[in-house]
C-alpha cells in the first residue's frame, strides 16, 4: 500500500541539541504521510525527543533495514543502539554525540548507495561534536561526497521561500576569494543549481549572478571572469542575469521576485542577505550528490535544547524539499 511513496531517511541530529525534538514535531505533521519514513538513530534519543515535545508516535522498531516491510507500515525506527544506553548531556558537544551522528549518517548514505533510500532529511548536527567523533572533513557535504563516491562538483544550496542560492567559494578566508573567481568556477554552480531546481519542479529557473566587487565595478573580476561566464551560460541556454551588485541583489532577486535563485561569489555575500530575510525559515540542500539530502539552515541550538521551543518550520520546509526532489527523481527514472 505504500510502495509508490519515496523512502525518506530522517536523522535525529545531535542528541544534545534540538534535533530529536524537531523530528518528534515533524512526525506529527501530515506532510510526512506522503513518504515511507525510516528514522535512523538510537531508540533512547528518539524517545527523549518525544518526551520533550509530549508527542507519542507509533513506529515499528527494527535493527536491520531488511526487516522493514512498507506494505505493513510506513514508519520505522532503525535503531542503531546495539545495546548501549548512553545518556547524552543536553546542550554540550561530545565525542559520543559525534560518533552517534556519524554512525546514523554513514548508515543512511550506505542505504542510499544501495537504492534503498530515496532522500535523506537530517536534523541539525553540531560541528564540534562531529569533529570530536572522528569527522576529518571541514563540513558535512565533503563527508557525504566521499561516502557516496562523488567526484564531480558539489555545492551547498541555501533556500528560503523556494528562493535558492549557490556559491562559487565557501569556507575559505576572504583574502583568497578573488583568486578563485574564474569563468570555469562560476559555470559549475550555475549548471548545478539549474539542474537541482529543475529536479525540484522549477523548469528553466531564472538565475541571478552576484558581482564580487562594490557596485560591480571596483575591480576587474566582473569584466574578466563573471560577465564572460554569464555570456557563456546564456549561449548554453541557461536563463541567467547579472552581475548584480551584492548590496541590492536580494532586493532585486528575492524581494522583488525577479529571479528564482542566485549564484554568489563568496559565503557572506549570500548568507547575510539570506539570513536577514528568512533565518527562521531557511533550508540547506547538499547539491551535487547522488541522493537528495536536506536539513535546516540553523544549527543544533544548544541554548534552547530540551525546552520544546524549537521552531518546526525549517525542518518541515527541508522535508518538503527532500520529498519533492525524491518524487521528481523517481518520476524521471520511471
Amino acid at each position: 500500500m505504500t510502495q509508490n511513496k519515496p523512502n525518506i531517511a530522517l536523522l535525529l541530529g545531535d542528541p544534545a541539541g534540538i534535533g530529536p525534538e524537531l523530528i518528534s514535531k515533524l512526525l506529527n505533521d501530515d506532510m510526512t504521510k506522503k513518504a515511507n519514513i525510516v528514522i535512523i538513530g538510537e531508540k533512547q534519543v528518539f524517545e527523549n525527543g518525544n518526551n520533550i515535545t509530549g508527542i507519542s508516535h507509533k513506529v515499528d522498531i527494527v535493527e536491520n533495514f531488511d526487516e522493514i516491510d512498507f506494505n505493513q507500515s510506513n514508519r520505522f525506527l532503525l535503531d542503531i543502539s546495539k545495546g548501549k544506553n548512553h545518556k547524552y548531556k543536553l546542550a554540550a558537544p561530545s565525542k559520543e554525540s559525534g560518533e552517534s551522528v556519524l554512525e546514523a549518517l554513514n548508515l543512511a548514505l550506505t542505504l542510499a548507495k544501495d537504492k534503498k533510500i530515496d532522500a535523506i532529511n537530517f536534523a541539525p548536527m553540531n560541528k564540534t561534536s562531529l569533529k570530536l567523533g572522528g569527522n576529518k572533513h571541514s563540513d558535512e557535504l565533503q563527508l557525504m561526497a566521499e561516502k557516496l563516491e562523488v567526484k564531480s562538483f558539489c555545492c551547498e544550496f541555501n533556500v528560503i521561500d523556494n528562493f535558492w542560492t549557490a556559491r562559487v567559494t565557501s569556507h575559505i578566508p576572504i583574502k583568497e576569494v578573488a583568486q578563485h573567481i574564474k569563468k570555469e568556477n562560476i559555470m559549475k554552480p550555475i549548471k548545478l543549481i539549474n539542474a537541482v531546481m529543475e529536479l525540484n519542479g522549477i523548469k528553466k529557473p531564472r538565475i541571478a549572478i552576484q558581482a564580487l566587487n562594490p557596485h560591480a565595478e571596483f575591480g576587474t573580476e566582473e569584466q574578466d571572469e563573471i560577465i564572460p561566464a554569464i555570456e557563456e551560460a546564456k549561449k548554453l541556454g541557461y536563463n541567467v542575469d547579472g552581475p548584480l551588485p551584492c548590496d541590492t541583489s536580494f532586493i532585486v532577486a528575492y524581494k522583488n521576485k525577479n529571479h528564482d535563485c542566485m549564484v554568489g561569489m563568496y559565503h557572506d555575500a549570500l548568507q547575510s542577505g539570506l539570513k536577514a530575510f528568512g533565518f527562521d525559515r531557511g533550508v540547506t540542500v547538499q547539491g551535487g550528490l547522488t541522493v537528495p539530502v536536506t536539513t535546516t539552515a540553523h544549527g543544533s541550538a544548544f541554548a534552547i535544547a530540551g525546552k520544546n521551543e524549537a521552531n518546526l518550520d525549517p525542518i518541515l520546509n527541508s522535508f518538503k524539499i527532500a520529498l519533492s526532489m525524491a518524487e521528481n527523481k523517481n518520476k524521471s527514472i520511471n
